[in-house]
C-alpha cells in the first residue's frame, strides 16, 4: 500500500515537472543574429542605426504602413490610423485612430495625445535626428480623443511617408516616456506585435510577445536579437542552428553557398544601399567640370560591383537610386571610358594629373577607397588614404575635411530624399542646416535648390515626378558626384522560419517579424 502510494505520487509528481518542461519546450523563439556590436538606442526618433531598425519595427507602430515585405509607397495601408482624408492642396490632413489599442506594460489605450506627442518629439532638433524631414509641419493637434490633425506649411511629396512605422513616425507613449525620461532610450514603450522585455549589453535584446496585439496575439512567443559583429562566427551558429536568420556577408562566394545549401533560404532584397563618390567642388581643381567628368569617365562601375558580387549588387546610374518614387535612368551615364579621361584631363590642363593629398576614411569603405584610389590613379591622380574609425570618419566628413567622399545609405524611397539630403545647398556639410550635402552643389553651382524645392511643394504627382527628373538630369550633367553601385541587403533563413509575408523588399534592412511570422519546424 505504502509502496503503491509512492509510486502514484511519483506518477504526478512526474507529470507536473513533465508538464511544465513540455511548456517551456513548446515556447516558440526566434533567434535572430545581428551584423552589430551593441543595441544603440530604441528611442525611434533618436535612432539612426541600421542595426535597430528590426529591434524597433516590431515594438512600434505608425499611423500607416508598408504593407509587410514592400516599400511600394502605392501599397501604404492603415496601421494605427484606420483611415485618413486631405484637403485639395493636401496642407491639411485628418488622422482617425484605431480604437482600443493598447500600450506595452500597462502604459494604457494609445490615444491622439500620444500620436500629438510623438509627431511633436520628431519634429524636434532636440528630441529628434529626424526633424528635419518635419520642417514643413505647422500644427499637429488632436482634435478629439481618436482624431488627429495635421496642417502643413507647404506639400510635402508623399507626407504619409512621414507618420508610417519608420523612424519618426513610429508613435510613443507619452505616459511612459514622462516617466522613465532619459531611460526611455533602453526601455521603449510601443504597441507593435513584441514588447521590450530584456537588454543585455553586447549580447543581446529580448522581445516577447504582446497578448493584446489588435492583429492578434504573435505566433511566435519571443524574438531573442543576438548581436555578433564577426560575419563568421554569425555564419556558424546560424548554420550550427543556435541562430534562426542572420544578416549575411555581401560577398559572391557567401550567397552561392547558402544558395546551395538545402535547409536555408536566402534573400538579397532591396531597397539597397546606394554608394556614391562626391567631389568637394570647393577644393581645386575639382571646380573644374572637365575634371570631374573625367574622373566621372575613369570610375569602373563594375569594379566597385565586383567588391561584393554582380548577383547581389547592380550600377547606380542617377543620384536617386532605382526603386525609389521619383527615379529616371535617363541621365547622362559616363560609362567607362579611360582615354575620353585621360583626353578630359588633358582638355582641362592635367595631362599628368595632380596630387589630391588626403582623405580620412574607415574599414568599412577601404575597399572602395582603395578601388578609388587605383581608377583615379590610371588618370594621374593621387591619393592617400588616412585610416580612422568609423564614428570618427563620420566627424570628420561633415567637418569638410575630404577632397572627395565616398558614402553609402538607404533612405525613405522617395527622390526627394536623397535630392535634398546630398545635393540641396541647406544641406552642405559645415552648416547649421547641414546634412550630407558633401559636394557643395547648390551653392558652388546654382539651380538645383529651385527644382528641389518646387517639387516638395507640387500637389501633382506627374509634375513632381517631372521636376525630379530635370533635377537628376541637371546633376548628372554638372557631375558634383558619380553614382557608383547598389548593393543589397543580404540575409540568411532557416526553412522553418515562415514569414507570414512574400518578402519583395523591407525598410528595415532585416527580415520583418510580424504577428504572422512562425517557425514550422
Amino acid at each position: 500500500m505504502k509502496k503503491a502510494r509512492l509510486v502514484a505520487i511519483f506518477a504526478l509528481f512526474s507529470i507536473i515537472v513533465l508538464g511544465f518542461n513540455s511548456q517551456a519546450f513548446c515556447e516558440k523563439i526566434i533567434n535572430v543574429g545581428i551584423k552589430s556590436a551593441d543595441m544603440g538606442i530604441l528611442d525611434p526618433h533618436l535612432s539612426a542605426t541600421t542595426a535597430n531598425l528590426p529591434i524597433m519595427d516590431s515594438i512600434f507602430n505608425g499611423l500607416v504602413r508598408f504593407k509587410p515585405g514592400t516599400v511600394d509607397l502605392e501599397q501604404i495601408e492603415p496601421d494605427l490610423a484606420v483611415r485618413w482624408t486631405s484637403s485639395p492642396d493636401k496642407k491639411e490632413w485628418i488622422f482617425y485612430l484605431r480604437k482600443g489599442v493598447h500600450f506595452h506594460h500597462g502604459f494604457g489605450e494609445m490615444t491622439a495625445e500620444d500620436v500629438v506627442f510623438s509627431l511633436k518629439k520628431a519634429s524636434a532638433k532636440e528630441t529628434s535626428r529626424w526633424w528635419s524631414n518635419y520642417k514643413a509641419f505647422d500644427q499637429v493637434v488632436a482634435v478629439d480623443r481618436y482624431t488627429v490633425k495635421i496642417t502643413l506649411k507647404y506639400n510635402v511629396p508623399s507626407m504619409l511617408g512621414l507618420v508610417l512605422n519608420f523612424h519618426g513616425g513610429m508613435v510613443l507613449s507619452k505616459k511612459a516616456y514622462e516617466q522613465y525620461g532619459d531611460d526611455f532610450k533602453l526601455k521603449p514603450v510601443g504597441t507593435g506585435p513584441f514588447a521590450f522585455e530584456e537588454y543585455i549589453p553586447k549580447q543581446k535584446t529580448v522581445l516577447k510577445a504582446n497578448d493584446q496585439y489588435w492583429r492578434g496575439r504573435p505566433k511566435i512567443d519571443k524574438i531573442v536579437y543576438h548581436f555578433v559583429p564577426v560575419s563568421n562566427s554569425r555564419e556558424m551558429a546560424f548554420l550550427k542552428g543556435e541562430l534562426d536568420v542572420i544578416e549575411g556577408i555581401k560577398a559572391e562566394w557567401w550567397a552561392e553557398k547558402m544558395r546551395a545549401k538545402k535547409d536555408v533560404i536566402f534573400d538579397a532584397l532591396g531597397p539597397g544601399e546606394c554608394t556614391v563618390v562626391h567631389f568637394n567642388m570647393t577644393r581645386k581643381p575639382l571646380d573644374k567640370l572637365k575634371v570631374r567628368q573625367a574622373m566621372a569617365y575613369a570610375l569602373n562601375r563594375k569594379d566597385f560591383r565586383l567588391t561584393y558580387g554582380m548577383s547581389i549588387t547592380e550600377d547606380a546610374v542617377s543620384p536617386v537610386p532605382p526603386g525609389y518614387l521619383g527615379f529616371t535612368s535617363d541621365v547622362e551615364k559616363y560609362k567607362f571610358n579611360l582615354k575620353k579621361a585621360k583626353a578630359l584631363m588633358k582638355e582641362a590642363g592635367y595631362p599628368d594629373g595632380f596630387d589630391l593629398g588626403k582623405f580620412v576614411t574607415s574599414k568599412i569603405y577601404l575597399n572602395t577607397a582603395e578601388l578609388l584610389q587605383a581608377n583615379l590613379g590610371k588618370i594621374g591622380i593621387k591619393l592617400e588614404i588616412q585610416m580612422v574609425d568609423h564614428p570618427t570618419m563620420h566627424k570628420m566628413i561633415r567637418e569638410d575635411v575630404n577632397p572627395i567622399v565616398p558614402y553609402g545609405c538607404c533612405r525613405f524611397p522617395i527622390a526627394d530624399q536623397y535630392l535634398t539630403q546630398f545635393y540641396h545647398s541647406e544641406s552642405i556639410v559645415g552648416k547649421s542646416t547641414g546634412i550630407t550635402n558633401f559636394s557643395h552643389y547648390g551653392e558652388v553651382i546654382p539651380g538645383v535648390d529651385d527644382l528641389i524645392d518646387a517639387a516638395r511643394v507640387e500637389p501633382n504627382l506627374e509634375k513632381q515626378k517631372a521636376l525630379w527628373v530635370k533635377a537628376q538630369k541637371k546633376i548628372m550633367k554638372d557631375v558634383p558626384a558619380y553614382p557608383l553601385r547598389v548593393t543589397y541587403v543580404v540575409l540568411a533563413r532557416k526553412k522553418y522560419v515562415d514569414l507570414g509575408y512574400d518578402l519583395k523588399s523591407n525598410i528595415t534592412l532585416h527580415y520583418q517579424i510580424t504577428e504572422k511570422t512562425d517557425l514550422k519546424r
